[in-house]
């Protein structure tokens, strides 16, 4: 993930529109890349505009603590901000010819966290498909080192909640109703074929860096 400061950017999509067909078609792509996506971004850079205190903050310093934006804009920064860094993060734990089995890393915290991949799939799947609404199904790591499986509403990120996210899934209606309409499950089913488990072992690692880095922040105070 990239640590821009504001304003922010539109991270460029790391494939073509067509890159995830037949799972994720290439009208979804372009719509919710780059209309809802570019919105966030638009609207995140608008909400601070007139707050120069935030200009040089990072979007995830931004989202793991919300109480740094005053409080007239911390309701912007929370949802557009989110969806900002939501998207990024989901683009980016996708890609063509991805999918099946998880490998290196990323298959050996499977199976030591969850006990293998049919029963994290079958949990992640269950909480991605029962999101009441619209939001995000996530695999996180709790800061003393557990791994969970969890949703959040809207464009809420669990960098707030001070975990860090390891794979994400946006269950928005935006994310699959021109292909699967109200079909949820079946988008859920197809995402798999997708999912970029090189990326997931990079983040693990990421992870296990900033964990150690909080606890060395956290003994010097």
């Amino acid at each position: 993930m990239s640590h821009h400061a504001a304003p922010f950017e539109l991270a460029p999509l790391p494939y073509s529109f067509d890159a995830l067909e037949p799972h994720i078609d290439r009208q979804t792509m372009i719509v919710h890349y780059g209309k809802h996506h570019q919105a966030y971004v638009t609207n995140l850079n608008k909400a601070i505009e007139g707050v120069p205190e935030l200009h040089g903050l990072g979007l995830e310093d931004l989202l793991r603590d919300l109480y740094r934006a005053p409080a007239g804009v911390r309701n912007a920064v929370r949802n557009y901000g989110g969806g900002t860094w939501n998207h990024t993060f989901f683009w980016e734990g996708m890609g063509p010819r991805k999918g099946g089995e998880p490998t290196g890393l990323a298959a050996d915290v499977v199976r030591s966290a969850f006990g293998g991949f049919a029963t994290f799939q079958s949990k992640f799947t269950q909480v991605a498909t029962g999101h009441f609404g619209s939001g995000w199904a996530w695999w996180v790591r709790t800061p003393e080192g557990r791994h969970e499986i969890v949703s959040t509403p809207n464009q809420d990120n669990p960098l707030t909640d001070g975990k860090f996210p390891i794979l994400g899934l946006d269950v928005w209606e935006h994310a699959y109703y021109l292909k699967y309409q109200n079909r949820r499950a079946d988008y859920v089913a197809a995402w798999w074929n997708v999912v970029d488990w090189e990326t997931v072992s990079r983040r693990l690692v990421a992870a296990e860096a900033r964990k150690t880095e909080t606890a060395a922040a956290t003994a010097a105070r």
